[in-house]
């Protein structure tokens, strides 16, 4: 019985045959730039096989679920290179600075060196030029077991006791075996774009970036937040909190109001030492700015940071940024020439300054008050400093100069926020952390917004380029590194989360992020919400905040 296969951009086909995705690709991808394809709406590798009518799009790893099937395969490449050149050694692969991954030696008093470097690079140039094909096949949850065992996967044999399905797909190549739980390339050959760089202490492994084009960008060091990642992962390990199964183990096995104290306790002491910092450089400091990316927490930080400055008998002042904005018909215009609201074009910047260097002299200040609807500026309130009064700054653009640019550096203390998370699936499985802060944009947009699933995903991707133009390049001028991530989130955000992503239809072009997300949180254990506390952080996606009004 023939049936057939309606490929994007390409026409139909017939086909009275059974056919995986690289037959029918047949000679129309020499440079094996296609990667993985949507069929029917559903991410699938190339060895797919196709059995009845269709709508198939071939994808490339400028597209990003593509990607991260190509970054899953290149990580699978490097582990295996890591067992034939240095079978005794365990890897660990966590996200890093510069959109990289790191590669942490755990095996003890062993450390990356050039040598390791050379003989790594050598090994996966090797597998790689050889285009061994990588086998997938499913095997039961007790005969997956029992291969993690005897490979010394015990870090996999844990989050088995968690996985809901009852089969495992399996990658074989040469051998080697492992599960990074999602689709691969066909073949080894298929990996061409990647740099391996030491870094001390282990090695960072670059990778091409969906929203680069499928290009692998050009490295930037980023020391506060490598420093920032370190400390996180660090605690975590203290914890118990640095891998999924182990989250889950600790809710069982301590309960989860312990867990929640604990997590919530660090975020105390972070703000307790945040506000000794700026208490003994309060003579000096004039502007306490925030800033970090969508969905990091930074109103209800904003809040507690007010308050333990409060207690400690300092009274700060909030001002938003969002009071600045130009009247509408003067926004800079996006490459789609619609107005651009998150440029810093679009904002007063002449008359911020003049206010925050009047209000730093003593003066009083009528303040702005930004009407969004119609889309120009009202007089606001009046206020005048006074000692130990200093002025709390809150905006996707406050760490950048151009913001603040006739403040001294020095009257100024500059706070970057953001969930800094270190957790991993398994030692070869790092979660993202740009899809814990998407979980908790979808929650909040859905709780305070009234705004699907579908909605959230569909601005994501304008919402992440703004991130990368506006506010990464600004964390590294930061004085404090505020690590907003609560360990104990996902299994709280999971009841809120899964409903909205599974009422996303199959059909929707949406429906391939919402499922990979579901794939992510289906691992966490559920947790009630009705031991987080009302100034959590939390709070901010999940509803309930004491600050809500405020």
């Amino acid at each position: 019985m023939s049936y057939k296969v309606n490929i994007a951009g390409q026409g139909t086909i017939e086909l009275d045959h059974e056919a995986t995705l690289l037959e029918i690709i047949g000679d129309r991808n020499p440079d094996r730039s296609i990667v993985a394809a949507s069929v029917n709406n559903r991410i699938r590798d190339l060895i797919y096989k196709v059995r009845e009518d269709c709508d198939v799009t071939f994808l490339r790893i400028d597209n990003i679920e593509a990607m991260k099937l190509y970054e899953a395969s290149l990580r699978y490449v490097v582990a295996m290179a890591f067992a034939r050149a240095y079978p005794d050694l365990k890897i660990r692969f966590a996200y890093n600075v510069s959109r990289c991954v790191s590669i942490h030696i755990l095996s003890h008093n062993v450390s990356a060196n050039t040598n390791m470097l050379i003989r790594i690079n050598h090994e996966i140039e090797d597998i790689i030029n050889a285009d061994y094909p990588l086998h997938r096949f499913v095997v039961p949850n007790e005969e997956a077991k029992k291969l993690f065992e005897e490979k010394g996967f015990e870090d996999k044999v844990d989050l088995l006791e968690y996985r809901p399905e009852k089969t495992v797909h399996l990658y074989e190549c040469q051998g080697y075996y492992n599960y990074m739980y999602h689709h691969m390339v066909p073949s080894t050959g298929y990996i061409t774009k990647f740099k391996l760089r030491l870094y001390a202490p282990g090695l960072l492994l670059q990778y091409p970036r969906a929203e680069l084009g499928g290009v692998v960008p050009e490295f930037k060091d980023a020391p506060t937040f490598n420093r920032s990642l370190k400390e996180s992962h660090d605690w975590a390990k203290i914890v118990g909190s640095d891998q999924v199964a182990k989250i889950n183990k600790t809710i069982e096995e301590k309960g989860e109001i312990e867990f929640i104290n604990l997590c919530e306790a660090r975020h105390n002491r972070m703000l307790c030492e945040l506000g000794q910092l700026i208490e003994d450089d309060i003579d000096d400091i004039s502007l306490i700015c925030i800033a970090g990316p969508s969905s990091s927490g930074k109103t209800t930080f904003a809040n507690r940071l007010r308050i333990e400055l409060l207690s400690r008998g300092i009274r700060p002042i909030r001002i938003s940024l969002d009071d600045y904005y130009l009247p509408k018909h003067m926004y800079p215009l996006g490459p789609d020439g619609k107005p651009d609201y998150e440029s810093i074009d679009a904002l007063d910047i002449e008359q911020f300054n003049r206010n925050m260097v009047d209000l730093i002299n003593g003066e009083e200040v009528e303040l702005p008050r930004y009407d969004f609807q119609q889309g120009k500026q009202f007089p606001g309130r009046t206020v005048k400093l006074g000692k130990n009064e200093p002025i709390i700054v809150e905006g996707i653009h406050a760490l950048n100069e151009r913001m603040t640019s006739d403040i001294p550096k020095n009257k100024k203390f500059r706070i970057f926020i953001s969930p800094q998370a270190q957790i991993n699936l398994d030692d070869h499985n790092p979660l993202s952390l740009t899809d814990l802060r998407l979980i908790r944009r979808i929650v909040r947009d859905y709780q305070f917004r009234g705004s699907s699933a579908e909605e959230t995903l569909g601005m994501w991707p304008s919402v992440r380029a703004g991130e990368f133009k506006w506010i990464y390049d600004h964390q590294e001028g930061s004085d404090y590194v505020f690590n907003s991530l609560l360990s104990y989130e996902l299994p709280v955000m999971k009841k809120y989360a899964m409903p909205l992503l599974n009422k996303i239809d199959k059909e929707s072009p949406f429906f391939p992020a919402a499922a990979r997300l579901m794939a992510m949180l289906k691992y966490f254990i559920s947790m009630d919400d009705k031991w987080v506390p009302s100034n959590s952080l939390m709070r901010e996606f999940i509803g309930g905040s004491c600050y809500a009004d405020v």
